[in-house]
C-alpha cells in the first residue's frame, strides 16, 4: 500500500501516522549531576519509561495509526555513507569537541552500522567510548563526561518539528540542550523517500535563529485554515511573528492566535495547558490560562503580519479555528489537585479521531471530567514517562489527519 502524503489540518481529526521515538540509551545517561543541564527535573526509570512507551504505540497501532520510528527512518537514510557523513559531520564539530578529538569522534560514530550510528548520535558518546584522543577537551574530562552531549527530550517528538498543511515548520529550539533534535528531524524530512517531496515551510537551512526560537509544543493546528502558538518560556514573540510571515506568504494558514502563557516550567508549552479534544471543545488549565492574553494575526499585505489584540482564549481559539463558538472543559479540582495533575499532563491529550483522545491512566481526576463531557478516553501506564514532563501529544508528531468533514 502506497503510504499516504504527509498532511495536517486539525489537531482532531482521524490520526493515520504519527512519528515517535522510543526511549533509549540516552536516559540513561542522565544522572544527578547533569539532568538540569539536558532539562530533566528527576531520573526515569528507562526499562519501565520503554515499557510505557510500547504501550503507547501498541494502543496507536490497535487505533490504525500508522508509527513511523524515528531511528529507524533516520537509519534508512544514513545507509547511504555520503548522508551518514555529511550528518555526522554537522553534529561533531571542533566546537562541540575541540579540533583535537573531532576526528577520532566521528570515526567512533561511522565505524557503526546504520541502526547504531543513529543510536551513538542521539545517546551521545563519552571521551572512553571515542578511544585514545588529544587536546585539552580530554586533558581536563572527568570519567564519564560526554564528549557529544546525549538528546534524552527526543522522546518528545512533537517540538522539534511540526507538519501544518502538506508541509512541515522544523523548530528554532530555545535551549541548547535540544538543538540537535531538530536537525536529525530536518535530516530525515529533506533525504527519506517518505518526505522528501514535501514542503519544508520553514527551517530547511541550518541557521541559528536564537533569540527568535519556537517549539512544536506551543503549535495547536486548531482549523483547516488556523493555528494558535504558545508565546511560553521556549517560543518567543520574535518567533511566532517570524514563523507567522512565512506561513502567510506561503498561503498555508489565514490565522494565528497567539496565546501569552506564564513563564515558567509548568506552563512549558501552550500544548501542557490547552488541548483540543473534539472539533469544538478544548481542555484547559484555568489557573494558567483564564488571565492570558491573546493577539490575533494576519496577513498583512504580500509578506507582513498585522497584530490586534484577541478576545479571552476561548473566544481566541473558536476564531482560529474558524467555529462560530467553542466549548471549554475545565476541570473543577481542588487547587492542590488540579496542579498535581497539570504536573503530570492531565491537560496533554492526544486526539485519536474527534471526541476520542489518549491521557496517562494516572490523571484519574481530570480523565473522569473528560469522561463527563462526553469524550472517549483511552488510558496508558504512567509511572515514568510523566517524570519527564511531557504527555501522549508531546510523544507523538502527527504526520498525517484527515481533514474534518
Amino acid at each position: 500500500m502506497t503510504p499516504l502524503a504527509p498532511s495536517v489540518r486539525s489537531e482532531v481529526g482521524q490520526l493515520d501516522a504519527v512519528l515517535v521515538h522510543r526511549p533509549g540509551e540516552e536516559l540513561r545517561r542522565v544522572t544527578p549531576s547533569n539532568m538540569e543541564r539536558l532539562l530533566f527535573d528527576e531520573l526515569l526509570w528507562v526499562e519501565h519509561a520503554q515499557r510505557e512507551h510500547d504501550a503507547f504505540t501498541d494502543l496507536l497501532r490497535s487505533q490504525g495509526v500508522e508509527v513511523l520510528e524515528l531511528t529507524t527512518l533516520l537509519a534508512e537514510v544514513v545507509a547511504d555513507p555520503a548522508a551518514a557523513r555529511a550528518l555526522v559531520d554537522r553534529h561533531i564539530t571542533d566546537t562541540t569537541c575541540g579540533p583535537e578529538a573531532v576526528d577520532a569522534a566521528r570515526e567512533h560514530v561511522l565505524a557503526a552500522d546504520p541502526a547504531e550510528l543513529v543510536d551513538r548520535l542521539i545517546a551521545g558518546i563519552t571521551h572512553e567510548e571515542a578511544g585514545d584522543i588529544d587536546g585539552l577537551v580530554a586533558a581536563v574530562a572527568a570519567p564519564g563526561d560526554p564528549l557529544l552531549e546525549p538528546l534524552p527530550n527526543l522522546v518528545f517528538t512533537r517540538d522539534a518539528s511540526a507538519w501544518i498543511g502538506e508541509g512541515v515548520v522544523l523548530s528554532p529550539m530555545h535551549r541548547s540542550a535540544r538543538r540537535r533534535e531538530t536537525d536529525l528531524l530536518r535530516t530525515l524530512y529533506r533525504e527519506h523517500p517518505r518526505f522528501v517531496d514535501a514542503p519544508v515551510w520553514f527551517g530547511g537551512q541550518l541557521i541559528d535563529r536564537h533569540p527568535a526560537t519556537f517549539e512544536g509544543g506551543d503549535v495547536l493546528v486548531v482549523g483547516a485554515r488556523g493555528l494558535a502558538i504558545g508565546l511560553s518560556e521556549r517560543t518567543s514573540p520574535a518567533g511566532v511573528e517570524t514563523l507567522a510571515a512565512r506561513l502567510f506568504e506561503a498561503g498555508v494558514v489565514d490565522r494565528i492566535l497567539a496565546v501569552e502563557l506564564p513563564k515558567v516550567r509548568a506552563a512549558m508549552h501552550l500544548d501542557t495547558v490547552v488541548t483540543q479534544v473534539d472539533v469544538d471543545a478544548f481542555i484547559t488549565y484555568p489557573q494558567m490560562t483564564r488571565a492570558s492574553r491573546t493577539f490575533q494575526l494576519t496577513r498583512r499585505g504580500s509578506h507582513g503580519v498585522h497584530v490586534v489584540d484577541g478576545p479571552d482564549l476561548i473566544h481566541g481559539l473558536a476564531w482560529a479555528a474558524g467555529l462560530d463558538h467553542a466549548r471549554v472543559i475545565e476541570p473543577a479540582l481542588s487547587a492542590i489537585r488540579a496542579e498535581r495533575e497539570q504536573w503530570n499532563d492531565a491537560n496533554n491529550t492526544l486526539a485519536l479521531r474527534p471526541g476520542e483522545v489518549i491521557a496517562y491512566e494516572r490523571n484519574v481526576a481530570t480523565n473522569e471530567i473528560l469522561v463527563d463531557a462526553g469524550i472517549t478516553v483511552h488510558t496508558i501506564p504512567s509511572n515514568e514517562l510523566p517524570r519527564g514532563r511531557g504527555g501522549p501529544r508531546c510523544m507523538s508528531c502527527p504526520v498525517v489527519r484527515r481533514a474534518l468533514p
